[in-house]
């Protein structure tokens, strides 16, 4: 290739390159790969993730915020009976002796 070429072909590259980026083509995928670095729990299939970023968009930021709320609101909730529940096997540790498997019934 002689020096003519390569001022074509990198006149082109520029070209697609500025296409791309006034397309949002190359923030898309910034924000795509930003997305799968930052997720806690990386997915399994990485091109189906990026593939369903791209339809869809990400996640609206209310919606995020709506489920962390929902999610905290269920953990405690899980806190809660799973404490009680320990309570009540104590208790109820009270009435039948750990030995005692079969419950008697009155006739």
């Amino acid at each position: 290739m002689n020096q003519t070429q390569y001022k074509v072909a990198d006149s082109k590259r520029e070209e697609f390159r500025k296409y791309l980026e006034k397309a949002g083509v190359l923030d898309a995928i910034t924000k795509v790969l930003v997305s799968l670095y930052e997720e806690p729990e990386k997915p399994t299939n990485a091109l189906d993730y990026l593939g369903q970023f791209l339809q869809s968009g990400p996640p609206q930021t209310a919606d995020v915020e709506e489920l962390k709320l929902n999610l905290e609101q269920i953990q405690n909730l899980n806190a809660q009976l799973t404490k009680e529940n320990e309570e009540l096997r104590q208790r109820l540790q009270q009435y039948e002796p750990a030995g005692d498997d079969q419950v008697t019934q009155e006739s």
